[in-house]
């Protein structure tokens, strides 16, 4: 009795069904994680004042404050919204440079806490150049 074998006739093929899969996988994993810009994440609002623009320095630490409380130093986000955080996340971007002045960047829509929050951590820190960053008045 002969029995026939059929698998020798079969040409093999390479199934693309997981392999789409995986590569879905791959952009949605490199989409999320990719690093964006923060300044463009945060919409800041800032607060409307009277007075002469100051010249930018090249090394000015800056502290942002968005309108719900959370803070940026630099470019990174600090994850609690307490003092020692906030400390801590300030004393590693600016290392032992305690003469940089400081620009705080805070939403007009900021609760007043937060802000104060802020002044309080700089001022543990001990830096004591702190500028406030205000829109430009409109002219009508």
């Amino acid at each position: 009795m002969r029995i026939r074998d059929d698998r020798a006739h079969e040409e093999p093929e390479i199934n693309l069904v997981p392999l789409i899969d995986v590569i879905l996988v791959l952009i949605i994993f490199f989409v999320i994680t990719t690093t964006f810009d923060s300044r463009s994440m945060l919409q800041l609002q800032l607060p409307s004042a009277k007075g002469e623009p100051v010249a930018a320095q090249a090394r000015t630490l800056s502290v942002l404050v968005n309108a719900d409380g959370h803070y940026f130093v630099d470019e990174h986000e600090v994850l609690r919204t307490d003092v020692d955080a906030l400390k801590q996340t300030i004393a590693q971007v600016a290392g032992a440079d305690r003469q940089r002045p400081v620009l705080l960047r805070a939403d007009a829509r900021t609760p007043h806490q937060a802000v104060v929050t802020a002044y309080d951590a700089l001022a543990q820190s001990g830096f004591r150049t702190i500028q406030i960053a205000t829109a430009p008045e409109v002219k009508r």
